[in-house]
């Protein structure tokens, strides 16, 4: 089953995707959104306010959130409210 966490402004993305969660300050993240962006792999889900996370995804895309990275955090540990009951 599919986990969807909220990243900002209604933007979803796959939980299971998400290889890491980086603070946008810091100099090795800016440098991977700088690649990214020349090779057309960033999407931004910021809706235009400043970029506080940097999210790296298993295709090699790089997700913008306008969320901090310790907000990511908790809802990625978070449990999945309605978990599939399993049918044995």
């Amino acid at each position: 089953m599919i986990q969807l966490i909220n990243i900002g402004f209604g933007n979803l993305v796959n939980k299971e995707k998400i290889v890491a969660v980086l603070s946008s300050d810091s100099a090795p993240a800016k440098r991977l959104v700088i690649q990214a962006k020349e090779d057309r792999r960033v999407l931004d889900a910021t809706q235009g306010r400043k970029t506080k996370s940097v999210m790296v995804m298993d295709s090699g895309h790089i997700v913008l959130s306008a969320l901090q990275t310790e907000t990511l955090a908790s809802r990625l540990d978070k449990k999945q409210l309605n978990p599939a009951k399993e049918e044995g």
